[in-house]
């Protein structure tokens, strides 16, 4: 797997197919932890955060795009029995309903881009939402990434503390974006 990382990254056309597979990944439902991951061993903590942000936001824009194109009643059958209790979450709270949508792993990314869209969220909102919500997960990417290099490189090196720490952060990060949207989708009820 390192020796294809690092075959990616010696590439120069790669970031910006890592780039551009976030949106197919996204409708295929495919893991975006993998291709961040990828992303980080290949190109380098940095580029691979730019990689995966301009991924990511692309691949939102798109669904979001989508979901106002597609019919209401369409959008109904797809988010399921949910749409009508978190639609008005998402309308009054804007930018940090998204965050915290987002932070949840479900529903998927294309149904929660989709939705945002169909509802008519502002695109501004949406955007600064999703960016916000990437940040903890891509840390945690970032983090984990490395630690996998540095693994490879030399064990010993390797920082338990720093890992077990970002993953307490993440589950911290994800448990409190679930409660606070459950406690608004509670409330719009």
């Amino acid at each position: 797997m390192m020796a294809f990382a690092r075959a990616v990254g010696g590439t120069a056309w790669a970031p910006f197919a890592v780039m551009a597979a976030y949106t197919p990944a996204a409708f295929l439902l495919f893991p975006r932890p993998l291709i961040t991951l990828l992303a980080v061993v290949a190109f380098g903590v940095w580029l691979g955060f730019a990689c995966t942000v301009a991924g990511v936001l692309a691949a939102a824009m798109v669904t979001y795009h989508v979901g106002r194109l597609l019919p209401d009643r369409t959008v109904r059958r797809l988010v399921g029995t949910k749409f009508e209790r978190v639609a008005p979450v998402l309308r009054s709270h804007g930018v940090l309903a998204i965050f915290a949508a987002n932070m949840l792993p479900t529903p998927p990314f294309v149904v929660q881009g989709i939705m945002a869209g169909a509802i008519r969220i502002q695109l501004r909102h949406y955007a600064l939402g999703t960016l916000l919500s990437l940040l903890p997960g891509l840390a945690a990417a970032m983090v984990f990434g490395h630690q996998i290099v540095v693994a490879f490189e030399d064990p010993s090196r390797v920082s338990y503390l720093l890992l077990g720490g970002t993953a307490l952060g993440l589950i911290a990060a994800t448990v409190l974006a679930a409660r606070w949207f459950s406690r608004q989708a509670s409330a719009a009820a």
